[in-house]
């Protein structure tokens, strides 16, 4: 878990109707299903218009959720691995987590190995005295 604050974004690409459950999802780390479950529920209890005007306001209210942008020179994976401990977190299942972790490593390994055949061939040292010149 990370210390940095969090901020409460729609996340139209995640949602159904507006991402407002989705962000509600990332905000309190819990599964979307779940999230969109205690809606309709709230509001089928409630009688429906008091959620779904507040549904509604928080389409208009909120903010959508920001696109980060990876450098072009440093290689990121497309999110890090986070383990839920309940069954109602959001994240993966430990044995999966393992599994993707063993996989990224896996990849990493690839990667050093052929850079490492290629700065010990003929054709690096080659390449390297040329530009030397």
């Amino acid at each position: 878990m990370s210390n940095s604050k969090r901020e409460l974004y729609r996340d139209p690409k995640r949602g159904k109707i507006a991402g407002v459950c989705a962000g509600l999802s990332d905000y309190f780390n819990m599964e979307l299903w779940l999230v969109r479950i205690l809606v309709i529920t709230a509001v089928l209890l409630s009688g429906g218009p008091l959620f779904v005007v507040a549904y509604v306001a928080c389409w208009f209210i909120l903010d959508t959720k920001p696109v980060t942008h990876t450098s072009n020179f440093v290689q990121q994976d497309e999110d890090p691995i986070s383990v839920k401990f309940k069954v109602w977190q959001k994240g993966e299942p430990p044995r999966r987590a393992l599994f993707d972790l063993k996989e990224r490593l896996t990849r990493l390994d690839t990667r050093i190995q052929s850079m490492e055949t290629y700065v010990t061939s003929s054709e690096f040292t080659v390449s390297r005295e040329i530009n030397k010149l």
